[in-house]
Formats: C-alpha cells, sequence, structure tokens
C-alpha cells in the first residue's frame, strides 16, 4: 500500500501492527511435532493453574488465555498442557525484532509476541508498507518457522485493528479514505482498549457500533467515561495521534505466584518471596532499570485482593534490598485476617541505571 499526499499539512504516516499467531503455543507446537494438529494450552493445569496461551485447536472449543485451567479442561477434555517455557519465547522474539529493525529504527514493542513499527520513513527506502508488511511475514515463517498477521494504516488504532481481522497468517489494509466506514461498522466491543464492562455500560447508554460512538459529543462521553471519553470520540473519527514510541521504558517489573493451597503462616509465605524477586531483578539486570516503589500484592482466599507498597527517594539498587522490603511489606500484615492464595512482588518508577547513576554522581560534585 502506498499512502499518497498528506492530510492537512500533516504527511501520512504508514503504520504496521505485527502480531504473533498463538505465539506461545505456535512455539510448543513447532517445538514439538507431536503437539501439532492438537488442542494445546499452555500453563499448568493444577487446580489453580491458569492459560497463559492456546492454540487455534483449542479455541474452537471456547479455550482462551486467562481462563482457569479447570474451565479450559472441562471445555475441550481432550486438551494438552505444556508448561511454558518463557526463556525460549524471549529468544524467538528477539530473533523477530532483530527483523523488525532492518526496516525501521522505530519499533514499539508491547509484549514479547507484538508490535508496531512506524515505516513512513524505513531503512529500505520501501514506497509501500504494504510490501514491508508482506516481507516481514516470509522473513518470520523462514526463519522461525512461525506465523504473524499484519495490519498497516496510517494510525496506531487502525493498524492494531487489522491485524486482528484476517487472523491467523493474515495481512488487512486499512487506506486513510477507508477508515471512518472501517470503523463505524464495528461493534464497540471489538475496538482496542473497549472491555466488556466498558462495552456493556455504552451498549446501556445505546451505543453498539462505531457509528453509534461517533454520532456522541466529545463533552457526553467524558460525562459518562472521564478523560478516556475524548480517546474514545478520536477513535469514533478515525484519529489516533500517538506516535511509535521505539524502547519505550516498562514503568513496572513484576512476577507473582497462585499456591496450591492456601497459605496463612508467614513462615511458609516468605518462602516464596525470593523466587518472585529473582523474577523480577532479571528483568531489571536485563533492561538495566531500577526502580524506587516496591509493591506486594495479596490476594485472599475470598479473592479480596489488597497491595502494600513503600518508595524510597533512591533507586532500588542491589536485590538484596528488594527482597528486605518485599518481606517488611509482607511482616507488615501479620496477622493476616485471612488465608493467601497469591502473593506478588513488584518494583515500578523505573529509571534506566545509566540516568540514576549520572545523577547520583552530580549530587556528589
Amino acid at each position: 500500500m502506498e499512502f499518497a499526499g498528506t492530510v492537512g499539512e500533516e504527511k501520512i504516516r504508514k503504520i504496521i501492527h505485527i502480531d504473533m499467531d498463538a505465539f506461545y503455543a505456535s512455539v510448543e507446537q513447532r517445538d514439538n511435532p507431536e503437539l501439532r494438529g492438537k488442542p494445546l494450552a499452555v500453563g499448568g493445569s493444577r487446580e489453580r493453574g491458569v492459560v497463559a496461551a492456546a492454540s487455534y485447536e483449542a479455541r474452537q472449543y471456547g479455550v482462551h488465555s486467562a481462563m482457569s485451567s479447570i474451565v479450559a479442561a472441562r471445555k475441550c477434555p481432550e486438551l494438552v498442557f505444556v508448561k511454558p517455557r518463557f526463556e525460549v519465547y524471549k529468544a524467538v522474539s528477539s530473533q523477530i525484532r532483530s527483523i523488525f529493525d532492518e526496516y525501521t529504527p522505530d519499533v514499539e514493542p508491547l509484549s514479547l509476541d507484538e508490535a508496531y513499527l512506524d515505516v513512513t520513513e524505513n531503512r529500505k527506502a520501501m514506497l509501500s508498507a504494504t510490501q514491508i508488511a508482506q516481507e516481514i511475514k516470509v522473513r518470520i515463517r523462514e526463519e522461525t518457522q512461525l506465523t504473524a498477521s499484519a495490519g498497516v494504516s496510517y494510525n496506531k488504532f487502525l493498524a492494531k485493528l487489522a491485524s486482528d481481522y484476517r487472523k491467523p497468517d493474515g495481512l488487512y489494509v486499512i487506506k486513510p479514505q477507508q477508515g471512518l466506514a472501517f470503523v463505524e461498522q464495528l461493534a464497540v466491543g471489538q475496538f482496542h482498549g473497549i472491555g466488556r464492562v466498558t462495552a456493556a455500560r455504552m451498549n446501556q447508554l445505546g451505543i453498539f457500533t462505531g457509528l453509534d460512538l461517533r454520532q456522541q459529543s466529545e463533552s457526553f462521553l467524558i460525562q459518562q467515561f472521564g478523560k478516556v471519553g475524548s480517546h474514545y470520540h478520536s477513535i469514533a473519527h478515525a484519529i489516533d495521534n500517538r506516535p511509535v514510541t521505539a524502547n519505550r521504558l516498562r514503568k513496572s517489573a513484576g512476577s507473582e505466584s497462585t499456591f496450591d493451597r492456601d497459605l496463612s503462616e508467614f513462615d511458609a509465605l516468605s518462602e516464596r518471596i525470593p523466587a518472585m524477586v529473582d523474577s523480577v531483578w532479571r528483568h531489571c539486570e536485563r533492561a538495566r532499570v531500577w526502580g524506587r516503589t516496591v509493591t506486594l500484592k495479596v490476594k485472599y482466599s475470598d479473592f479480596q485482593q489488597i497491595t502494600r507498597s513503600r518508595t524510597l527517594l533512591q533507586p532500588v539498587s542491589e536485590k538484596a534490598l528488594l527482597e528486605r522490603l518485599a518481606l517488611e511489606l509482607l511482616q507488615s500484615l501479620f496477622p493476616l485476617p485471612k488465608s493467601v492464595r497469591l502473593l506478588g512482588v513488584s518494583v515500578s518508577s523505573l529509571e534506566p541505571q545509566m540516568a540514576q547513576m549520572s545523577g547520583q554522581l552530580a549530587l556528589r560534585f
């Protein structure tokens, strides 16, 4: 696709959204031929396990990510559970990212399996964003034996919608003159960023489609949904001016664990903290970031969830300090009002280590 000319005074952008198809499950089926063609769930099969990803064969039975393993097995008795191998998924994701980087430096990863690319100006001086998307899909298939779906449009919102439109292994293009018509025929629940609760609220207000949403005033949407109402007004008009932000920094890093049985003793709970701290710290080291806020997440046996946090003036620059703070937050909850089914540890207010070190050095002078 070639976007020609300008809109007003602005040059039309060329945005690609790449989304790997059933990424975790597809990697497992690639690496184990016996799993190919079978309904597969990546995740724990235990009573409190959760599906992290489902193959397309499993999705035909209604199995999807974030579903409890018990419900998934009930929907699909033939479902095969496979333990996740996140190091493998990260390695494949890096391999895919290197392909993106050959075309543009403007890559905004959203997760291991999806990213936005701004190819308005690109390293290969290619005029057609569609051709770039096609080449990337071919390269991914040849180099990883996996498939990806791509959406191409003039903004991030539409590119994301387009990549979902022809999954799996799809490629869909929404040209500037097609944006409004494409948006108006969608149910609001299909809009990226509008979840089930918000969609239900819109339905109560008589807003069922993109066209219905576009007919509402911005002030009405802000009155009903707060500041995000302004965003809903824009996307209903197929407008999204958000830039593709390369190498965007995650605001937080966390790890959590759901227990096989509810726990209520400090010793039993504290034994789970080091593994979560290790996971968080590995991310911080890889990303070369430190954070100042440590948060402990607790979900009780009745599913009530609380958090406790502590923010320091200086960044948490040692794993031992992160672990000590997490344990202190846990200790502050005792005596517990009820037993615990889940614990989580996270660190937020992340900043690059070099920036923090430079600031500290500057203070010394």
